[in-house]
């Protein structure tokens, strides 16, 4: 486009401007499992044991997740696969 027409034409802009838009919806919307604390891991865990989602094996010394069967000998490993793990069932109920 050329002359005083291409000044007025905004729609770069406006794809620009959404495309960063998108990006920043996407951004806000992951699960972050990197800021898992002890406290935190803790809580979460005592929560889904009383839920019935996490299972203490006292004489394994390990944790069951039993939706997915896999155990693990730490509250913050734990803590991090079930956030992980929900993340990834929710973005597959959004895209069926």
């Amino acid at each position: 486009m050329t002359g005083p027409d291409a000044f007025d034409d905004t729609a770069a802009d406006y794809e620009r401007l959404e495309t960063e838009l998108l990006a920043q919806d996407r951004d806000a919307a992951r699960v972050s499992t990197a800021d898992v604390d002890k406290t935190t891991a803790r809580q979460l865990v005592s929560n889904l044991v009383d839920d019935g989602v996490v299972t203490a094996v006292a004489e394994q010394r390990v944790l069951v997740h039993e939706p997915s069967g896999e155990a693990f000998d730490s509250i913050r490993q734990i803590a991090v696969f079930h956030r992980g793990w929900t993340a990834g069932r929710d973005a597959a109920e959004e895209t069926s």
